[in-house]
């Protein structure tokens, strides 16, 4: 247990950390004067660092061990966090970005870590409990504005701050964490060898189901404070609460998504997740309207557009989705590549991760290009009808199999 406590400990940590800019880059962008675009690059450049690595890293935790891994990639993190302050360019930013990115490769160390020290049917409640420190996204929109709050409306206190909290949360994880050598795949598996799964197409079909439920989630938590600031005029504070009810239940429900995986199987929760996705992203994506319609008293203004509240109700259903699907994927890989966890886990959070890279950048680019806000939940809603028509034409052929295998059955005993 104290494996698993201290494990989400410094997961939550390293989410705090890599979705810091999702708050100061808020300031950065009217200190550098950038456009859409240019943000949505500088708030994705954490996550392209913590992706790229996931793959290494999940092969390292098989044959190392889980807790040199993280510790060590902790540690890495610290010095870039503390230079972010000193920054002064467009590219201090973007170059010191890819560093303190690497803290999101901790996932991909964490979850075969913390996999292997419970039984199978447990692995999936287990995982969901490590992943609830998704949670450390809302931990920075509560905290980074009340720091900055407290200097004075100065950034520069968030790195000063992180920085401390990654070094110390770091030691405390080598405290309280343990090694079970037996727990790691044998040294003479190679790198190569172990890609070779990449030829298994379940992998990509777990892959696309990601991106959207672990790339969307990272997507959305870099970009929703800066939404509302610009779609409903909120200050920074009141905007980053308010993302936070995304945020929040997208982490902390993770270990729920665990326990109904385990319970229902990892197909049909991965299934539902994507419906609830696929309807919140529809309501969500009309933008503010303004219409004028012809009547025969005359002309009539109407209005039509999701208020502050109803969209941040809709966020906090999407949140919840989300949590439940990034557990059921991995319950999937638990399931299918048990003794292959870290290095399925590495692909598979690769993808999401590249996912939670591109998706802002995209962002940013379509409210450039149409001067829409809305534009990332038509993006989000056009995935999702990718991942369901891929699910139900890839498990199509299987449940029919396991259909007629049970008429055979039934026909043998009669």
């Amino acid at each position: 247990m104290s494996v698993l406590i201290s494990s989400t400990a410094a997961f939550t940590v390293c989410f705090m950390v890599w979705m810091m800019f999702a708050i100061i880059g808020i300031p950065i962008k009217k200190q550098l004067g950038l456009n859409e675009t240019e943000f949505g690059l500088l708030t994705a450049t954490p996550v392209l660092t913590g992706s790229l690595v996931r793959v290494p890293l999940g092969i390292w935790t098989d044959r190392f061990g889980g807790r040199i891994v993280l510790f060590a990639l902790m540690l890495s993190t610290v010095l870039p966090i503390w230079l972010m302050q000193y920054a002064t360019e467009y590219w201090h930013f973007l170059v010191l970005g890819l560093f303190v990115g690497l803290a999101g490769g901790s996932f991909s160390v964490g979850t075969p870590y913390v996999a292997r020290w419970f039984p199978k049917n447990r692995q999936g409640l287990a995982m969901g409990v490590f992943g609830a420190g998704n949670s450390g996204s809302a931990v920075t929109k509560f905290l980074a504005p009340a720091l900055i709050a407290t200097a004075g409306g100065t950034w520069t206190i968030v790195p000063q701050v992180y920085s401390v909290i990654m070094l110390v949360a770091a030691l405390l994880f080598w405290a309280f964490s343990a090694t079970n050598p037996a727990h790691n795949v044998s040294g003479t598996a190679g790198f190569g060898e172990q890609l070779k799964m990449l030829k298994d197409p379940r992998v990509w079909r777990y892959c696309q189901y990601y991106s959207v439920v672990f790339g969307g989630y990272v997507a959305l938590a870099l970009w929703m404070t800066k939404y509302y600031v610009g779609e409903y005029g909120f200050d920074m504070r009141l905007a980053a609460l308010l993302a936070a009810c995304f945020s929040l239940p997208g982490g902390v429900l993770r270990a729920l998504g665990g326990w109904i995986s385990d319970r229902y199987g990892a197909y049909k929760t991965t299934w539902w997740v994507m419906w609830v996705c696929w309807v919140a992203f529809f309501l969500l994506s009309y933008p503010q309207t303004q219409m004028v319609v012809s009547t025969i008293n005359g002309p009539v203004t109407m209005h039509i557009g999701l208020s502050p509240w109803v969209f941040t109700g809709l966020l906090f259903i999407v949140g919840i989705a989300t949590a439940i699907g990034k557990a059921s994927v991995f319950k999937f890989i638990s399931d299918d590549f048990s003794h292959n966890i870290g290095a399925v886990s590495g692909i598979v959070g690769l993808a999401g991760g590249l996912g939670g890279f591109i998706l802002p950048i995209m962002f940013g680019a379509l409210v450039d290009l149409t001067g829409i806000r809305t534009s990332c939940f038509m993006l989000l809603y056009g995935t999702v009808c990718v991942s369901l028509v891929w699910m139900h034409y890839s498990f199509k052929p299987e449940s029919c199999a396991v259909e007629v295998n049970q008429a055979l059955a039934g026909t043998s005993k009669a």
